[in-house]
C-alpha cells in the first residue's frame, strides 16, 4: 500500500479564546490537489501553518512521505503561497524566485537554469527585471508560485490565492493552477472559503467548520451526498434550499406551516426533519415519476440566461432558475424527482438515508 504525501493523525491546537483545530486527521496523496474549505475562522488557515511547520501543534502527528515532520523542521519538503504573495518589493521577480537557490548556496547557472524553468511552468511570460509593484496581481501570483516551485518541494501550500484579484482573473487563474499542477505533478493544498474555488481545483476536499473536519470526499461525492446540513448549506451556488417540515402521522406527507408535501421522510425521522433539494432540481416541467410543490412566486429575477425566482412555500422560501420570466405573486407548482431529495436530522442536523416515495 502506498504511503501517503501526507499523514495527519489528531492534530489539535489550541488559543486562549477557543478557537483552534480540535482532533483533525486526513490523508493527502502524492500529486493530488486537496483544497480545505470553510467559512472564515474555522481553522483551515491555522492547519495549513500547521503543516508548514509555522506554527506548533498541542497534540498529534504531521508525516510527509513517511516520515515526521516536527514542527520547524520541515527540511523543504513543503513551499508556501501565501495570501499577499509576501514578495520582496525591493527585488526583481527573477531575484524573488532566486532568492531560495541563493540561500540553498547554489551556483548562479543552477538558478538561472531552475529560475527560468519553474518562470516557465507558472506561466510567467513577463520579463524578470520588473519588481512586484511594476507587475499586474496575476504577474504576482506568478512569480509567487514560480519561487515556491524553484526549491522542488514535496508539498505546496496555498493559502487562499486568488482572494485578492477580481472575478475575471480569478476564473482564468484556477484554469492556470490547475494546468500548472496537473504540469509539474505537485501535491497542492490549498485554502478557500470561496466554494466555487474549490470545486473546479479540487480533486478531493475537506470541509471545515469551527475547528473541525465535517467531510472529506471528492466534489461530485460532497455535492450529491453532503454529511450534514452544514455540508449541504455550503458546498454549492445556490446553496441547497433546506425546510424545517413536520412529519404527519401518516408519514406520508410533510408540512411547513399550512403547507403540505407528498413525500414521505426516512424512516428515521422524527416528527421534524430537514427537507434538502437543490435548485437546480427544481424545474416546471411534469413527469410521471416526478412528485409536486405548491407555491407562490415571491420574486423573479433577471440573470441572463435564466430568471432567479422566489418562492414561497409556506413559511419557508426556495430558489430556483426558470427559463421563462414568472410573475411575483402567481401561484405555481415545481416539479422534482423523488431522488434528488436531501434529508437531515432536525436536531443532529446528520444525513437520513433517502428512501422511495410516490409522487404527490
Amino acid at each position: 500500500m502506498a504511503v501517503p504525501e501526507l499523514l495527519i493523525r489528531n492534530l489539535s491546537r489550541e488559543f486562549s479564546s477557543g478557537a483552534g483545530l480540535h482532533d483533525i486527521s486526513l490523508e493527502v496523496e502524492a500529486g493530488e490537489f486537496f483544497v480545505l474549505l470553510g467559512p472564515s475562522g474555522c481553522g483551515k488557515s491555522t492547519l495549513l501553518r500547521l503543516i508548514a511547520g509555522l506554527e506548533p501543534a498541542d497534540r498529534g502527528i504531521v508525516d510527509i512521505a513517511g516520515t515526521h515532520a516536527g514542527y520547524g523542521a520541515r527540511n523543504g519538503a513543503v513551499a508556501m503561497v501565501f495570501q499577499n504573495y509576501a514578495l520582496y518589493p525591493h527585488m526583481t521577480a527573477f531575484d524573488n524566485i532566486a532568492f531560495p537557490l541563493r540561500l540553498m548556496k547554489l551556483g548562479r547557472e543552477e538558478i538561472r537554469r531552475r529560475v527560468e524553468a519553474c518562470a516557465r511552468s507558472a506561466g510567467l511570460s513577463t520579463a524578470l527585471n520588473r519588481r512586484p509593484a511594476e507587475l499586474s496581481g496575476g504577474e504576482r501570483q506568478r512569480v509567487a508560485l514560480a519561487r515556491a516551485l524553484v526549491r522542488e518541494p514535496r508539498i505546496i501550500l496555498m493559502d487562499e490565492p486568488l482572494s485578492n484579484l477580481d472575478a475575471q482573473l480569478r476564473a482564468s487563474l484556477r484554469v492556470e493552477l490547475k494546468r500548472f499542477q496537473r504540469d509539474t505533478g505537485r501535491t497542492v493544498i490549498y485554502v478557500t472559503h470561496d466554494q466555487l474555488e474549490a470545486l473546479t481545483l479540487a480533486d478531493r476536499l475537506a470541509v471545515m467548520r469551527a475547528g473541525t473536519i465535517e467531510q472529506i470526499g471528492s466534489p461530485r461525492a460532497l455535492y450529491d451526498a453532503p454529511a450534514n446540513e452544514f455540508v449541504a448549506s455550503f458546498v454549492g451556488q445556490p446553496p441547497m434550499n433546506l425546510v424545517r417540515v413536520r412529519v404527519a402521522p401518516d408519514r406520508k406527507t410533510l408540512c411547513a406551516g399550512e403547507a403540505m408535501l407528498r413525500v414521505e421522510p426516512p424512516a428515521a425521522a422524527r416528527d421534524e426533519v430537514i427537507f434538502g433539494i437543490r435548485p437546480e432540481d427544481l424545474s416546471l416541467d411534469a413527469g410521471p415519476a416526478k412528485s409536486a410543490i405548491e407555491t407562490t412566486i415571491e420574486r423573479v429575477e433577471f440573470s441572463g440566461a435564466r430568471y432567479s425566482v422566489v418562492a414561497r412555500f409556506g413559511p419557508a422560501y426556495l430558489l430556483t432558475e426558470t427559463a421563462e420570466p414568472l410573475q411575483a405573486g402567481e401561484r405555481r407548482r415545481f416539479y422534482f424527482e423523488r431522488s434528488r431529495v436531501h434529508f437531515f436530522d432536525a436536531s443532529s442536523g446528520r444525513r437520513l438515508p433517502r428512501v422511495d416515495s410516490s409522487p404527490g
